[in-house]
């Protein structure tokens, strides 16, 4: 009997355990989930350029990025040949529209004209230039800032004619955070669309 009863005791325990070590690996499971940011590139806020009534109809595009930084996540680099994809800190829109958003934005300001055009729907309608831009670089480090190498090419629709260039762009971070950051890139993409801007003028 006194062994039956300590055979129910031992069980109860072994099944008092269990139900403990259960509920410790659910609430690990259950955790809080993580908060995710998200961030926007914007190009300047200045005072509006009065428009020509001559001014140029231009479209940006098509503008390609790195595939490593392609990604909803903030990729922020680490070391020279390390990067960390951050689920906490993301984009708010993919940067394939973010970026020709920003440089058209700031390219009608510089220019005077309200017809520039990024979205794809524009691509098919009449334009005085057509703006290629290739991000070969778009790197995030909370220590250096944001750096940005851009490859662009400018062709004029009537005549077929190009003219390229390429502009390297280092800007530091106000601050050692992902907003900073995003902030950074926003003043590098307008110096990337200054040089466009010029060329532009220059005819």
């Amino acid at each position: 009997m006194k062994a039956t009863q300590q055979a129910r005791g031992t069980r109860h325990v072994g099944h008092g355990v269990l139900a403990v070590m259960v509920a410790v690996m659910l609430a690990a499971c259950g955790g809080s989930p993580v908060r995710e940011s998200f961030y926007t590139l914007s190009s300047a806020e200045a005072p509006a350029t009065a428009v020509r009534s001559a001014s140029p109809a231009i479209f940006v595009g098509p503008v390609t990025v790195p595939e490593a930084v392609d990604r909803n996540q903030m990729v922020l680099r680490t070391g020279a040949n390390q990067v960390e994809i951050s689920e906490e800190h993301r984009w708010a829109e993919p940067l394939k529209a973010a970026i020709p958003r920003v440089i058209g934005e700031t390219l009608s300001r510089e220019l005077g004209t309200s017809r520039v055009l990024t979205s794809r729907s524009g691509a098919a309608l009449p334009v005085d230039y057509r703006v290629a831009i290739e991000i070969q670089r778009f790197d995030s480090s909370l220590d250096e800032g944001a750096t940005v190498d851009a490859l662009w090419t400018i062709t004029t629709v009537q005549g077929g004619a190009r003219r390229s260039g390429r502009t390297h762009v280092t800007e530091p971070a106000a601050a050692r955070d992902p907003a900073a950051l995003a902030a950074a890139h926003s003043r590098a993409l307008e110096r990337v669309a200054r040089e466009i801007a010029a060329a532009l003028r220059a005819g």
